[in-house]
């Protein structure tokens, strides 16, 4: 896992939306950046699409930016691909940019390791959570809060340090291309 206090790697993505190739500089907000990496294949974010979009409507405006990135390998995982994630985006409203990640540089920087997996940077680009949206998971009777996140991110915006203790994200393994998977990757 990226050690917290690590400087949020850069990159420079297209959004599926718009187009437009984003970077850390347009992402950012003045009090932190979420960076969540998912996927529209895998059932843990299917779990958990409707959370992703109401937690952007409900920090919206209050400093933290967030990005999606999408970094699977498209030609073996086709709703992966930019066109599926666009009709995604816009099926789910989504009010945050999924930028693909076709290179998986991204992917390898944040060293993530399935989707969904977040990484929340204070407003130095520290990163300062890297774990779970909440204790739901699919098939489970845990109703889906994204309590975790939402704890992390108020305690960014309130100008102190998350808790220590953070759990792990759970999903589908990132879907490298073949012969790209990264050392740190362990199936």
């Amino acid at each position: 896992m990226l050690e917290l206090g690590t400087l949020a790697p850069d990159f420079h993505l297209p959004d599926v939306v718009s187009g437009n190739t984003l970077g850390m500089n347009d992402l950012a907000g003045g009090q932190g950046l979420l960076v969540m990496f998912i996927s529209r294949h895998c059932p843990y974010v299917q779990h958990v699409k409707r959370e992703l979009a109401r937690l952007a409507k409900d920090y919206r405006g209050k400093g933290i930016g967030i990005v999606a990135v999408a970094s699977n390998y498209a030609p073996d995982y086709p709703d992966d691909a930019p066109g599926s994630l666009r009709e995604f985006a816009l099926e789910e409203g989504f009010e945050f940019p999924i930028c693909y990640d076709e290179s998986q540089e991204a992917a390898m920087q944040y060293r993530a390791a399935c989707t969904p997996d977040l990484f929340l940077f204070d407003r130095d680009r520290r990163l300062v959570y890297r774990g779970q949206l909440d204790a739901s998971r699919p098939k489970t009777e845990i109703p889906v809060t994204g309590a975790d996140l939402r704890a992390a991110m108020d305690a960014v915006l309130s100008g102190s340090a998350p808790s220590p203790e953070q759990r792990p994200s759970v999903g589908c393994n990132i879907k490298w291309r073949p012969g790209n998977a990264p050392e740190y990757f362990s199936v």
